[in-house]
């Protein structure tokens, strides 16, 4: 019935609930069938399964959730909600469930995505053809233009977070994070990763004085996105529970963070044929109307945030409190991250469009 066991998955959600929840929703009759626990996303599970001939994917938060996981959910029902008459590709939400009593937390059903994720493995059209995967960057860069261009008070997202300053708290935010590994003992301290008063420093003086506020998915990066099994084409942006409103070119800068042999596309093989940062940049430009003349910023900043986040796992790692070989991959990530910001800032052409 399951590649995990049955008690794995019925901890998960216990079958008769669920099949109640599901029955006075109108969704299919009968028992629930080929239940799956499907893998991605590195905290809200997933169960996939059938009923009545029809696939569903029940997303929920981890039994021990770090971060209130019913919460997540909801933003995550909501935005998704919201996104269904959009050009977004997105998992198209079946329906959402806000009631924790039903399975010992919220949850919701979405539709099966066809499709697969880079970062796992490429089917041999993609990966034998340089030329498929050069047009599957330049896809990833539309999802990112899709998303931008998503009017908030058209869907109904107005409040769905606070924009008012948020540029300016990046950088004091991110500072403070990384002043607080100060407290695990053996860390070896900030300088210990590059250039990170500098880099700040260069943030603060070219932050830009506005911006305009949109949807933005808070982690965007090829491994967070499914591409079509027949075609280069994105089938769905996945793993939502950091979308808020906000700047929707922090997720441009995110992706030349994590572009080209750093962080995620590290795990993407082969990356031969994967268009350069500049190359995706100049291809975002064609699909937006936002003013790109400060993208160089929001790539530093990217790179800037994302490794000190990152540095939290080798602080603990230090202290002994996370495995060592992972705080030491980490720690050489964030280096990596921190040097390419370096190297942006001092390039006076770098993400020029």
């Amino acid at each position: 019935m399951s590649n995990a066991t049955e008690l794995d998955w019925r901890q998960l959600a216990d079958p008769e609930r669920l099949l109640a929840w599901m029955d006075r929703q109108g969704l299919g009759e009968g028992p629930l069938e080929n239940v799956l626990q499907l893998t991605g996303g590195t905290q809200n599970l997933l169960l996939r399964f059938e009923r009545a001939g029809r696939g569903y994917v029940l997303r929920r938060p981890p039994l021990h959730p770090r971060m209130d996981g019913n919460a997540i959910m909801q933003r995550e029902i909501r935005v998704l909600g919201a996104l269904a008459d959009t050009d977004v590709p997105h998992p198209r939400l079946i329906a959402g469930c806000l009631d924790p009593e039903v399975i010992g937390c919220m949850f919701y059903l979405m539709e099966p995505i066809d499709g697969f994720n880079a970062s796992v493995g490429m089917p041999a059209l993609h990966a034998g053809d340089p030329a498929v995967r050069h047009r599957m960057g330049l896809a990833i860069a539309e999802g990112a233009a899709a998303l931008g261009r998503v009017d908030l008070a058209a869907v109904g997202l107005s409040d769905f977070g606070k924009t008012e300053g948020f540029l300016e708290r990046q950088v004091p935010r991110w500072l403070k994070q990384l002043d607080s590994y100060r407290e695990y003992a053996g860390w070896p301290g900030p300088d210990s990763l590059g250039d990170v008063k500098g880099i700040a420093g260069w943030l603060t003086e070219h932050r830009p004085t506005s911006f305009q506020p949109g949807l933005m998915h808070g982690d965007y990066h090829i491994a967070n996105v499914m591409y079509r099994n027949d075609s280069p084409e994105l089938a769905a942006i996945v793993d939502w529970e950091l979308c808020t409103a906000g700047d929707p070119l922090i997720d441009v800068g995110w992706l030349m963070a994590t572009w080209d042999g750093v962080s995620a596309s590290s795990r993407v093989q082969p990356w031969h044929g994967f268009p350069t940062p500049q190359e995706l940049v100049e291809h975002y430009a064609k699909f937006t109307t936002r003013d790109l003349s400060h993208l160089k910023w929001y790539a530093v900043l990217a790179c800037f945030k994302l490794g000190l986040i990152l540095e939290g796992s080798h602080a603990r790692a230090c202290a002994g409190k996370a495995p060592k070989d992972i705080g030491d991959r980490l720690h050489a990530t964030t280096q990596a991250l921190l040097a390419r910001a370096s190297g942006w800032i001092d390039s006076p052409n770098a993400m020029r469009v």
